[in-house]
């Protein structure tokens, strides 16, 4: 043990050693403030970062100690938490965590962290809906001289930020308001008569009738994969036609830093024309792997390598999962410059794939088992034959990771809803400070996302990254802080919990979140005291939001 210790220690201090070298003090002023702004030929209040929209971008370098002084000028509360940043828990920035509460109108809160880490990651309220009507931001760490993120760092010559997001005409409080109400609010695309004579002809009378059937059964749409639609898609704030523009030099290498900021859009991302790079995922370095489009869900990152061989102008397409819009930009040899717009992909229809097949073979044990023939209609992005999309199982860790246990033990969280209620719960329930997970500081668990709904959750834990469980080996796993988990399908990762604290951890659709899919995870030593206030923690206070607590074992209208 003496030994293993003495090797710890001296692995720590060659690794930090370029970091205390480097070490200065960065600092910023974030005033939160807001302004009136057209969205869709709608004049709507937004929320702004020093009066843009989205904030500043923020720079720094690992082995910097940030300073960040946030000033709300808001008639209510607000806050700003550091997407996927390794911080106490103190200063991450989630009101009722960790004896935070948020900053009080007129007030300034001044966060203070030492950054540990390099990559692409973003800054967000957690205040309400105050992430939806503007408060977001891009974060990037440069890696320090001589640190291994360095030496894993793929070099480029242009370096950009690409923030996604999607604009609502309305505000986040009455976009919440509406799917209280009905959960069908927005749901403008629905299956007619001649869809179904399509499934006859494809399935057959017997099977197109019962498909129909299970569809009633899941109070839900096959063509329902957004819940929220209407939006303008935005590249750093603007929209197509005002064309966010990158500058190139024909043959130099392009590093896109790509934040999917959306409220409650994933997108599809292509650049007709150019192959893309990935070279890290959620700010961690991955092994590099050549693609042609890929699927970036809510509060996930992806760095790629772009090497624009031609002097012309190339279109950054990212295309909304549920085909209502693009978020458009370009990279071109000259200003003013346009390529030509990608048309529009066939909106994907859900199939029997995207159930829960166990579950439903439960509820009805003389289903039809060549249902489950199928292939997921989420996952089918309609691309053209031999078109290269990442996969989670592509992402390889560059390098190796420092802890290859085996897990202690498993733990289960069963996604699911309730759509009559607008109601979404993790492990049967609506967020409940008093529920949540616990595990032993240093201990070494598998998170097992169960996805008993018909919507891919973006699930988010704080405060750490997990290793994805997807195919590699244990020292391959890629780190990840927000993991897709598609409909009807079960995911697992692996996490140290190496960071005391109480952290939230939540499906990154705001409206899912705001709706009670949430819950804590809380990591102490053993003996020690509660981190943190968590058992004071108070209830969101969204409108509609049910309160903490409900016990929602018992339904059976399985939302999505």
């Amino acid at each position: 043990m003496k030994h293993m210790a003495f090797t710890v220690f001296v692995m720590t201090t060659v690794a930090v050693a370029p970091l205390l070298a480097h070490a200065e003090t960065r600092e910023y002023n974030l005033t939160i403030g807001s302004r009136n702004v057209s969205v869709g030929g709608h004049v709507t209040p937004k929320i702004t970062i020093n009066g843009t929209l989205p904030g500043p971008t923020l720079r720094f370098t690992e082995g910097d100690d940030a300073v960040i002084h946030v000033t709300n000028t808001l008639k209510e509360d607000t806050s700003v938490h550091w997407h996927g940043m390794i911080v106490p828990g103190s200063q991450d920035g989630v009101p009722g965590f960790n004896g935070f509460d948020g900053i009080r109108p007129g007030q300034t809160y001044t966060y203070r962290f030492h950054i540990s880490q390099a990559g692409t990651y973003w800054y967000h309220a957690h205040s309400m809906g105050q992430e939806q009507d503007g408060l977001f931001g891009g974060l990037v760490i440069d890696p320090a001289p001589g640190t291994p993120d360095a030496v894993m760092t793929s070099p480029a010559d242009k370096d950009y930020v690409l923030v996604l997001s999607d604009e609502a005409a309305e505000t986040a409080s009455q976009i919440q308001a509406h799917l209280k109400a009905n959960a069908d609010y927005y749901q403008y695309h629905r299956r007619t008569v001649g869809d179904f004579f399509h499934d006859v002809g494809t399935l057959g009378l017997g099977k197109a009738v019962r498909t129909a059937g299970m569809w009633g059964k899941m109070n839900m749409r096959p063509t329902d994969l957004a819940d929220v639609e209407g939006y303008t898609f935005d590249i750093n704030g603007m929209s197509p036609k005002q064309n966010w523009t990158g500058l190139f030099t024909r043959g130099e290498k392009v590093r896109l830093r790509i934040v999917n900021a959306g409220a409650m859009t994933m997108f599809d991302v292509r650049i007709p024309g150019l192959k893309m790079t990935v070279v890290a995922a959620d700010g961690q370095p991955v092994e590099p792997v050549t693609v042609d489009e890929f699927r970036i869900g809510n509060a996930e990152t992806y760095d790629v390598i772009v090497e624009p061989a031609e002097d012309k102008a190339y279109t950054i397409a990212a295309e909304s999962l549920d085909r209502t819009g693009f978020a458009l930009g370009t990279l071109a040899p000259r200003a003013g410059m346009h390529g030509d717009i990608p048309e529009p992909r066939p909106r994907a229809v859900l199939t029997m794939a995207d159930m829960n097949m166990a579950r439903m073979m439960k509820e009805d044990p003389n289903m039809d088992m060549s249902m489950m023939d199928q292939a997921s209609g989420w996952a089918d992005p309609h691309a053209p034959a031999g078109t290269k999309i990442l996969a989670y199982s592509d992402l390889r860790y560059a390098g190796q990771q420092a802890d290859t246990r085996e897990p202690d033990r498993d733990i289960k969280i069963v996604l699911d809803g309730n759509m009559e209620r607008y109601i979404w719960t993790m492990n049967g329930k609506v967020f409940d400070p008093a529920a949540g997970i616990h595990v032993a500081y240093g201990e070494r668990v598998r998170l097992t996302y169960v996805n008993d709904s018909m919507m891919a959750h973006p699930m988010h834990l704080h405060g750490m990254f997990v290793q994805l469980d997807n195919g590699q080996t244990a020292a391959k796993m890629p780190n990840k802080h927000t993991v897709i988990v598609p409909p009807g399908q079960t995911v697992s990762v692996l996490l140290t919990a190496g960071n005391e604290g109480t952290w939230a951890f939540h499906c990154h659709l705001m409206n899912h979140m705001l709706s009670g899919m949430m819950t804590d995870l809380v990591v102490k030593r053993p003996g020690a005291p509660p981190p943190g206030a968590a058992e004071a923690m108070p209830a969101p206070s969204m409108p509609g939001m049910d309160m903490p607590g409900m016990d929602m074992s018992k339904e059976h209208d399985h939302a999505h």
